[in-house]
């Protein structure tokens, strides 16, 4: 037996490593509280800064909200939009469907009273909860008012005339003023309350309020610089502390390099390492774990396939799924979508191309983004990767996708126009929601235009929605486009959809994005190449299907 004699009485070396370890960590005790404490001020600094940070979002975008709907209620008065009549309510609609967040613009007395809106004369007054000047030196009015009997406010930005003559105003929905979501789509950790100088509550989410339970919340205000409107963030210190791992992650380490010096062992502790996500997405595009799914579109009359949407996601190599919203924006951002789309359609042509090639008449789709259209580089790559496909040119449709604004039209005109002379179809998606207004559909000369799913919910509840859709579709058909519906999810949402005059559609209602796999047998069930047969009755493009022989019969 080996051991170290002590007073005369041997010791064992396991005896002897766990006198060290208690004696190291006496002498360790001191140094850790201390990087104990360092830690947590650290942490509490990060988190007031974040919530700075999120303050200073919230007011920007906030203030260029106002400032879109005070630039458009300028214009109208120089434009002389002062009355009701016909030529006055026409301009008023084309303004709110092309201006982004006005959902409503009206003419209104000298006394706030709305004497008509975009849609025609208005016998619903609006309720004019409270109302302050836009600033200290303004005429304009920051007002919050009531629609008959909803229970959420809006927001009423007035332009009184100079004179003794009728202003205009602009309706703005609240909650664009507060975050509906955290970064990563999921629930937001910030409770967020936008108000005006006066006090006055114009949208809030969260707990804004301090509770029983809200004792360890850190808050932070902040006003504008440009209008009446001030804002307040708080969150619970637990947990932005919990956004800070890493720096915890440190101290861990930092302590377990000071166990290691003082006991002189072996021994590491595991520290999570951040990993380079643009470094991440280029190995997962090299290894092929970029992957398609396919949402069936329908014709919503006869109840026959169309063709699909392709919607890409990223599978791990555990099984996981990675939705689009977490790595998309980084790939535009690094330049990779380039790449990556070029690899879903490479894929697309492996994994269906012998099927939709068969069945010329289904169309696939594919989105793009701002900067697919700043060069020709995508048409040479539409060239040579469907020129060898057995799908056909004519089978193809591009989505232009609205999360990037596209900087020079006239450039991106010249690229759609040479897509089309390939013979490939090009959409706009997402009209109506994001950069584009009547812009893109008016300068493009796209082929197709997609309806939101926003306009889509609102079937038969607004009536706004219902105006905007019936004007999409005469745009449409004047200008000699296609029109799809997007995020259908109810059969009477089809039905309305059908008395509207449209006839494509998309959704749950007919089926989630799909694998490969089921997508390929979908088809195959519904459009079979002989032996002609009809979706199953239960199927949602049976129903269709079904209600179009009634309509026939």
């Amino acid at each position: 037996m080996r051991g170290l004699f002590v007073c005369g009485v041997l010791v064992s070396p396991r005896r002897k490593l766990l006198a060290a370890i208690g004696i190291g960590v006496a002498l360790a005790g001191p140094p850790v509280a201390a990087l104990n404490i360092w830690l947590n001020g650290a942490v509490e600094r990060q988190g007031r800064a974040e919530l700075d940070l999120a303050a200073q979002r919230h007011m920007a975008l906030s203030e260029a909200h106002i400032a879109r709907a005070v630039a458009t209620l300028e214009e109208l008065v120089v434009r002389g939009i002062d009355s009701c009549r016909v030529a006055n309510v026409e301009a008023l609609r084309q303004t709110t469907f092309a201006t982004i967040p006005v959902k409503e613009l009206s003419i209104v007395a000298t006394d706030g009273r709305t004497l008509c809106t975009d849609v025609g004369n208005q016998p619903e007054q609006r309720k004019v909860v409270t109302s302050e000047p836009l600033s200290a030196d303004s005429r304009t009015m920051l007002e919050l008012v009531r629609l008959g009997g909803q229970a959420e406010p809006w927001l009423r930005i007035r332009r009184p005339a100079t004179g003794t003559g009728n202003g205009v105003a602009a309706l703005i929905p609240v909650r664009i003023f507060v975050a509906q979501g955290g970064p990563a789509g999921g629930p937001s950790s910030l409770d967020v309350r936008m108000l005006t100088t006066g006090g006055t509550v114009i949208a809030e989410t969260g707990e804004t309020t301090p509770g029983p339970n809200r004792d360890d919340s850190i808050a932070t205000d902040i006003s504008s610089s440009r209008y009446a409107i001030r804002a307040t963030i708080s969150a619970s210190a637990v947990g932005l502390a919990a956004n800070q791992r890493d720096l915890r992650a440190l101290g861990t380490v930092v302590t377990g390099l000071l166990a290691i010096v003082i006991l002189t062992l072996s021994v590491v502790l595991p520290r999570r390492r951040r990993e380079n996500p643009i470094a991440e997405i280029e190995r997962a595009l090299k290894v092929g774990e970029f992957v398609p799914y396919y949402q069936p579109i329908v014709d919503i009359r006869s109840g026959q396939l169309r063709g699909a949407e392709v919607l890409i996601r990223w599978r791990k190599p555990d099984g996981t799924i990675v939705p689009p919203a977490s790595f998309i924006p980084l790939a535009e951002s690094s330049g990779l979508i380039i790449e990556l789309t070029r690899v879903l359609m490479r894929r697309v042509c492996q994994e269906a191309g012998a099927v939709l090639g068969a069945r010329p008449h289904l169309k696939i789709g594919f989105n793009l983004t701002a900067c697919h259209f700043t060069n020709e580089e995508i048409v040479d790559d539409v060239r040579k990767i469907f020129n060898k496909s057995p799908l056909k040119l004519t089978q193809i449709v591009l989505e232009v996708t609205e999360r990037q604004p596209i900087e020079n039209l006239t450039e991106t005109r010249r690229v759609v126009a040479a897509l089309q002379g390939l013979g490939v179809k090009v959409a706009i998606d997402d009209v109506g929601t994001g950069h584009s207004g009547l812009s893109y559909m008016l300068k493009l000369g796209v082929d197709i235009i997609k309806i939101d799913k926003m306009f889509i919910d609102s079937l038969g509840t607004d009536r706004h929605s219902n105006t905007i859709i019936e004007t999409l579709i005469d745009l449409a058909r004047n200008m000699r486009m296609d029109v799809i519906a997007e995020g259908v999810e109810s059969f009477e949402q089809v039905l309305r959809l059908r008395d509207l005059g449209i006839r494509a559609a998309q959704g749950f209602v007919f089926a989630p994005p799909l694998p490969s796999s089921a997508f390929l047998q979908l088809v195959e069930t519904i459009d079979p190449l002989k032996g002609a047969g009809e979706p199953a009755a239960d199927h949602p493009a049976g129903m269709i299907a079904a209600l179009a022989r009634n309509d026939a019969a």
